[in-house]
This record gives C-alpha cells, sequence and structure tokens, in this order.
C-alpha cells in the first residue's frame, strides 16, 4: 500500500495553503497561534471567507452546497488550516446538525436551514444532557408533547455548549412511550431559542456558583 499523496493531492494542498495564507484574517491567525479567546465574530469571518470560496462545507455532499471533497482532500484542508492558525470551524451546524436534516429533513428544512449554516448566518447547540440524567441519555425527563398549535415541550437542558450564542438548539426530547421504556420514544427536535418560554442561563445561574 503506497501511502504517499499522489501528484493531485499535492497540488491540492499548494492550492489550498495559498488561499489559506493569502485570505485568513492575520488578527484571527495571531489569536489561534496565541492561544487567545476567540469571539463569535472570528468564527463567522472566517466561515463566510471560506464560503465566498466554496469551501464552506468541506465534508457535505455536492448536492447541499457542499464541496464533495474526499476524506484526504478533507484532511488536507484541515492540516493546511490548522498549519496557518485558522480557527475550527464549529462543528454543531456544520458536522452535527445539517448531516441529519440532509438525511431525514424535511425539504423546506433544508432549504431553510443548510444555506444559513455555511454562510453563518444560524448557530446551533445541542441538547441533550440534563441535569438529573447527565450523559445517561435514555433517562432525560424533557417532554414534547403534541398539540393543535404543534410540538410543546417542557424541561430543561445542561451543559449546552454555546446556548448562549445559539440561534436554535437540536433537542433530544421524550415524544411517547411509557416512563418505563427507556430506551423507547425518543425524538431530536430543532427548537428555537428566541421562542416564548425558553429561558438560557449560565451553570453558575442555576447553581448559585459564581465561578
Amino acid at each position: 500500500m503506497d501511502l504517499n499523496y499522489t501528484p493531485e493531492e499535492q497540488a491540492f494542498r499548494a492550492e489550498v495553503r495559498a488561499f489559506v495564507t493569502g485570505h485568513l484574517p492575520a488578527d484571527i491567525s495571531a489569536k489561534v497561534k496565541h492561544g487567545k479567546r476567540l469571539h463569535k465574530d472570528d468564527f463567522v469571518r472566517w466561515q463566510q471567507v471560506l464560503h465566498q470560496k466554496g469551501w464552506g462545507a468541506t465534508m457535505w455532499p455536492q448536492k447541499f452546497g457542499g464541496t464533495g471533497w474526499s476524506a484526504v482532500q478533507q484532511h488536507i484542508f484541515e492540516e493546511e488550516c490548522a498549519e496557518a492558525g485558522a480557527p475550527m470551524q464549529l462543528p454543531f451546524g456544520l458536522r452535527m446538525v445539517a448531516p441529519v436534516i440532509q438525511a431525514f429533513g424535511s425539504q423546506g428544512q433544508k432549504d431553510f436551514f443548510l444555506p444559513r449554516i455555511v454562510k453563518a448566518e444560524v448557530f446551533f447547540c445541542i441538547g441533550r444532557s440534563e441535569p438529573q440524567s447527565g450523559s445517561d441519555l435514555a433517562g432525560l425527563r424533557t417532554r414534547a408533547t403534541r398539540t393543535a398549535e404543534g410540538w410543546r415541550l417542557k424541561g430543561q437542558k445542561l451543559w449546552t455548549t454555546n446556548a448562549h450564542r445559539a440561534h436554535y438548539m437540536i433537542a433530544l426530547v421524550r415524544s411517547s412511550g411509557a416512563p418505563e421504556d427507556r430506551h423507547q420514544g425518543l425524538s431530536q427536535m430543532i427548537v428555537d431559542l428566541s421562542l416564548p418560554g425558553i429561558t438560557v442561563r449560565t451553570i453558575g445561574d442555576l447553581t448559585g456558583d459564581q465561578h
């Protein structure tokens, strides 16, 4: 087995390196290389640079607006970005939410969310863990009940990274089944975090710990 890069892959690396070094904002690169805190705007600016190039979703199929790159091309791209000091593309929307929408979402959801995710116009967080269940997802208690107006959710989520920056949450909820059927009746739903009745608080607010 030949593990060396092919001439085509080496040429691709050169193309990626030239673009990244020529278009990565210097202030963002400096923050990454010196271990400084990145802000939401830093991630948005870099994602929009990549999107304008057509490289905003290197892991998506072309039919959904991605590059359709091979695993080797994706590896080369990420390696060159890391070498240049580019921030990591936020994975929640691009890698965790979008593939689910691509596979199971309605056409309306695909048309609305996918272009906005790749343009960094909407941010997602993942709502799974809860105060009573932690990583034991079979023990979650957040309940989704169907009503005439749609679905009504009741419960809490905890350890939800970037919830304070997100526009939407992919929430794992209990939508059917008896309480004793811990592994049945679980659904994932897209939740608009701007809706009435939703409150996003820090861990300190929940526990009283201000540190």
